[in-house]
């Protein structure tokens, strides 16, 4: 009998890494996470006040779009730049693109405006306008416009005299045409909507739910502007400026000034959209285009609804608790609750703490550890990164506070920390002035890293503490955004912060050596990259490669091509990526062992673990950098490793958590699309974040248990005694 001819195998696929086809581009796949925050607004799951929260943030988020990643690339343009992104596109391209892409977002952001203000009007929550109030609330809303607005208003003429005026960012205008009664000429006037002095973009009508818009109630009492005059039209306008300002730091040998130049530049730079009303005419539009120095086809952005979606958050903060989210209230962690001694030595004797934000009480940890050391008698030093920090917080206080108690502080602040430089520059200047060493870090490179190193003569010598984390010592995101942080003492991370510091506060990078923390810009890439690399040479030998990594976004070029030859290899890939993501998963032959996971919830998803299962000797780590390029190379970040198993358990349950979750995950397809995942179970509609609010309550509740137990047994030995 003939032996049966055996089929050919299978040709493995050829792929070119460096071709533009297996990248997505950053800034489409940054507006496809805000479709998926959109689609929490549109999900009737979403509490009625909560979807509104939503459409303002995509609001708020589509303005830090055209004033970030719109400006970049039209200064890219106008330079004559070509050079084509690691996807393949120009910067004239990729505008293109993205309008296509907005103006799709804002037409259903449009039509869920509608559908929300009807849902709230069926609550008792109604927004009219001023032409549906009774002559009694107009009666109101004059006297209220006479006392409280009228004052603040400047009506700018625009005639030969009075030429185009400056219209600032992202504010709300009316362009008026008047005229006299017996008069054809028609006068045109600008009234700047003088919005964020005081006085709600939403004015209640009455005690009830009522409320009329700030420009409606203007737009409606002109005449007491323009007394005797007819008015012909009044029509709303806002512009967005471009925020990329910064000169190059070789023009500039002062950093401050230099800061505070470009802050000023930001309020005169050049326009990247003017939105108008539906009503606005062609004529008023083009006149607009023409002096504002715009494209009237593609850079007029026409809104039917409310301009200014952002100020929103004022109704999504009305108090109607049957339609937010059940309350949450931070948790104290279950080793520093009740009448934990010294918080010192609870790091010191029990080890190191993994704090988990929002869940967890920023003010009883963080905030905590600070005011700790600004009162320990033994504290010697403080030491501290500052990215961005709130009005709220107690960290500036604290700060000052150790200054005056004698001990040295040192805080190294980012002047560039985008949007926040002016109030940046504020708390440098306070510090300054109560004593405090300020530094403004290396020239050239941003300082995101979060970190607060403590200096303590203990029992047995000097000893160093630190706070390690993911976010910002911001007392308001830390009760908004998920974050981790790490309290330790562990001796070499003290060590690596020593150096760290001395780098920082130096200002140059001689060779300085780490033992376990991963910086950038110099440490922290090679890093990951080795950690790959090793990850997929202990596959092919025990076939048990694991990857996992949660972070905002998935950028850079390397670690991306990185993670696509570790799926090649046969590694598993877990990617919890929140928004920009440029690697495509499920793509046989490249991507196929890679799965790419992005949640969408209650708390803005912002803490970044990175996870290698290292042939069983598992390596955590977690901190401030996001795998982007500018992270990796251009900026001061810090990774920590988290070591102690019990905290190893903790940061497994948070990763098993999210990968499993079937409410606010949202799963990408291989052609860049995502698809939201849909409970398939009993117990599956509750979210990660549900869960993990969930298990900072029984770990609190366990502790309590076990302290009470304690105590029982204390109290028995004593009476037996």
């Amino acid at each position: 009998m003939a032996e049966q001819q055996q089929a050919p195998e299978k040709k493995a696929r050829q792929f070119d890494l460096t071709s533009p086809e297996w990248y997505l581009n950053r800034e489409l796949t940054w507006l496809e996470f805000n479709r998926r925050v959109l689609h929490e607004g549109q999900d009737a799951r979403t509490p009625l006040l909560e979807r509104i929260m939503f459409l303002s943030i995509v609001g708020s988020n589509l303005d830090e779009f055209f004033m970030k990643r719109i400006g970049g690339l039209k200064q890219q343009v106008g330079a004559g730049l070509r050079k084509l992104t690691v996807d393949g596109r120009t910067p004239g391209q990729q505008i293109t693109e993205c309008y296509e892409v907005v103006r799709d977002l804002l037409s259903q952001q449009q039509k869920l405006e509608g559908q929300l203000l009807g849902l709230l009007a069926k609550k008792s929550i109604r927004i009219v306008n001023y032409h549906q109030l009774t002559k009694a609330q107009k009666q109101e809303v004059e006297g209220y416009f006479l006392e409280n607005i009228y004052p603040l208003l400047t009506p700018q003429g625009m005639d030969p005299a009075h030429p185009f005026p400056f219209i600032s960012n992202l504010s709300l205008n009316l362009l008026v045409s008047t005229r006299f009664k017996e008069d054809d000429h028609v006068y045109l006037n600008r009234i700047k909507v003088p919005t964020g002095i005081g006085i709600p973009r939403f004015i209640q009508i009455g005690k009830g739910p009522l409320y009329v818009r700030f420009e409606d109630v203007i737009a409606n009492n002109l005449a007491a502007i323009f007394p005797d005059m007819v008015i012909e039209s009044c029509e709303l306008f806002r512009v967005t400026r471009n925020a990329i300002t910064e000169k190059t730091l070789d023009q500039a040998n002062d950093l401050l000034a230099m800061i505070e130049s470009a802050l000023r530049d930001r309020k005169f730079a050049e326009i990247v959209r003017l939105e108008v009303g539906s009503c606005m005419t062609p004529n008023h539009r083009g006149m607009l285009t023409a002096e504002l120095g715009i494209d009237k086809d593609t850079d007029v952005f026409t809104v039917d609804g409310i301009m200014g979606k952002c100020d929103l958050f004022e109704i999504a903060s009305i108090d109607r608790p049957e339609l937010h989210y059940p309350p949450h209230q931070p948790l104290d962690h279950y080793r520093l609750a009740g009448d934990s001694p010294n918080l010192f030595h609870v790091i010191r004797e029990e080890g190191a703490i993994l704090l988990q934000h929002p869940y967890e009480s920023f003010e009883s940890s963080v905030e905590r550890f600070l005011k700790e050391a600004s009162v320990d008698p033994k504290v010697l030093a403080i030491k501290m990164t500052l990215y961005r920090t709130s009005s709220d917080s107690r960290v500036i206080q604290y700060l000052l506070d150790a200054a005056q108690n004698g001990k040295q502080v040192a805080v190294v602040v980012e002047l560039k920390a985008r949007f926040d430089e002016s109030a940046n520059i504020h708390w440098a200047g306070y510090l300054e002035q109560a004593g405090v060493h300020v530094t403004y870090g290396v020239v050239g490179l941003k300082t995101h890293s979060k970190v607060v190193f403590v200096v303590r003569r203990d029992y047995n010598g000097l000893k160093r503490y630190a706070h390690i984390g993911t976010g910002n010592y911001h007392a308001g995101t830390a009760r908004m955004y998920s974050d981790l942080g790490l309290l330790t003492c562990d001796q070499d991370i003290g060590d690596d912060l020593t150096e760290l510091f001395n780098y920082l506060t130096m200002g140059y990078a001689p060779a300085r050596k780490y033992k376990k923390l991963l910086p950038s810009p110099k440490i922290l890439k090679k890093g990951l990259l080795n950690r790959i690399e090793h990850e997929i040479e202990y596959h092919r030998k025990e076939k048990n490669g694991l990857i996992q990594f949660k972070t905002n976004a998935l950028e850079d070029k390397d670690i991306t091509k990185a993670l696509y030859k570790a799926s090649q290899a046969g590694v598993h890939v877990d990617l919890l990526v929140r928004d920009t993501c440029r690697l495509r998963p499920g793509i046989e032959g490249l991507s196929d062992n890679i799965r790419v996971i992005s949640t969408v919830g209650r708390f803005l998803e912002h803490c970044r673990i990175y996870y290698f299962k290292n042939n069983g000797n598992e390596e955590y780590y977690i901190g401030s950098a996001d795998i982007m390029k500018r992270n990796l190379e251009e900026r001061v970040e810090v990774m920590t490793p988290v070591e102690p198993k019990v905290l190893q358990v903790e940061l497994r349950k948070i990763l098993d958590v999210q990968l499993k979750d079937r409410r606010g995950a949202w799963e990408m397809q291989p052609d860049g699309t995502y698809i939201q995942l849909q409970p398939t179970a009993r117990g599956e509609q509750r979210s990660a974040q549900e869960q993990l609010m969930e298990m900072a309550e029984k770990r609190l509740a366990e502790a309590r248990r076990l302290f009470k137990k304690k105590s029982k047994k204390k109290i028995a030995k004593r009476k037996r005694k």
